[in-house]
């Protein structure tokens, strides 16, 4: 481009910035006109960042960096190309500014910068509900994630919160579960407001909850995003989680009067009451020393509530999803298990595990007392 236009149209952009920021042109102009591409990229990230540069983004975007796109860092191109997008009209011109954008950096050299901008494309195909748009690009992203040693993190994050996105809107909650962490991980959990903390620390509450394929609630309940929602309207969900991780049913009957504020919950009803007594199942095993696992059906359907001709389904439903291994003797009506999967503690289950060694510690004791009893003459040769 002719320097005398570039001068001209920063001029005419200077004049238009709001006073505070004029200087920044005027440095954009020298690094631009000194060819140092680098520093120029940085103060341009700097400059779109600033909330009061909104208008002037698009404009700069397509009338000067578009100019010298190709020598810069292009995974940086693209964070600019994305602010600028913030300012389109409405997610159809967004959508056709990304779509542009994907295809300029879709480059054997710039695939972090093309998953980048092919991720931003589909969270906005999400908002016009083509799922199957979206899906196509996501899969494309995570193919060529796949095959890198390493990536930006920033670009990880983008694709896990949009991912998470997609399966929300599919009410996929296992997999939204899993992607939602997966994002979480990727930041610094202070970036979030305290909304934004508390929106996704309910929706991953809910999606615990009512998925079929999650039965274990560790990771989320060590996660401190959890503590967001303490003192909230919310806080009883929190409450929810702890009582279903230790399979406590009498603290499930106190909470059961708030699942009707959550819709989703509401809806799978039924279903957490089965969850809440694979737990208790899971719990009853677990308080049980390895020698003495073998339960009677009458006995797990007093600790679990169950009735007693729903045990042994429920006993067959923890030993398909492999929260149990064991076995069943119909005839006898005793399930003997020799596994229970393991799961993050509280400090009640801490204390119980601290009894039970404490017993086998005095077990242990017990026998080799005993030994040392019968066999005097062994030990003393």
């Amino acid at each position: 481009m002719d320097p005398e236009v570039v001068s001209n149209f920063l001029s005419e952009q200077r004049e238009n910035a709001p006073e505070d920021l004029q200087q920044s042109f005027l440095t954009i102009e020298d690094f631009w006109d000194r060819k140092l591409w680098h520093q120029l990229t940085d103060v341009l990230v700097e400059y779109f960042n600033t909330t009061a540069s909104a208008q002037q983004r698009l404009p700069l975007f397509r009338h000067f960096i578009l100019t010298f796109a190709e020598k810069i860092n292009q995974l940086k191109f693209v964070s600019l190309g994305l602010l600028a997008a913030t300012q389109c009209s409405d997610d159809q011109e967004r959508l056709s500014f990304l779509t542009d954008l994907t295809t300029k950096v879709n480059k054997p050299a710039s695939q972090d910068a093309y998953v980048s901008a092919l991720v931003a494309a589909s969270d906005v195909k999400l908002r016009l509900q083509d799922f199957a748009g979206a899906r196509k690009d996501l899969d494309t992203a995570e193919s060529i994630l796949d095959s890198f040693d390493s990536v930006e993190t920033e670009v990880h994050a983008a694709f896990y919160r949009t991912n998470a996105s997609y399966y929300q809107a599919k009410a996929e909650f296992g997999s939204y579960y899993k992607n939602a962490l997966l994002y979480l991980a990727c930041i610094d959990l202070k970036s979030l407001t305290l909304e934004d903390a508390q929106s996704r620390a309910y929706d991953l509450s809910i999606a615990a909850l009512v998925s079929d394929s999650i039965y274990n609630f560790g990771e989320l309940l060590l996660h401190p995003i959890l503590d967001s929602l303490n003192n909230t309207q919310h806080s009883w969900l929190r409450d929810l989680l702890f009582a279903f991780n230790r399979g406590d049913l009498n603290a499930y009957n106190v909470l059961e009067v708030n699942i009707s504020k959550a819709p989703l919950l509401d809806e799978h009803k039924t279903f957490l009451w089965q969850k809440i007594s694979l737990s208790a199942l899971t719990e009853a095993v677990f308080r049980r020393p390895p020698h003495d696992r073998a339960m009677t059906f009458q006995t797990i359907s007093q600790e679990t509530k169950v009735q007693p001709h729903e045990i042994e389904i429920l006993i067959m439903k923890a030993l398909s999803l492999g929260l149990l291994k064991g076995s069943i003797d119909q005839v006898a009506e005793v399930a003997r298990i020799n596994w229970v999967q393991p799961k993050v503690l509280d400090m009640k289950q801490i204390d119980n595990m601290r009894l039970r060694l404490k017993d086998w510690d005095s077990s242990v004791n017990q026998l080799g007392n005993w030994i040392e009893g019968v066999g005097k003459d062994v030990w003393a040769a």
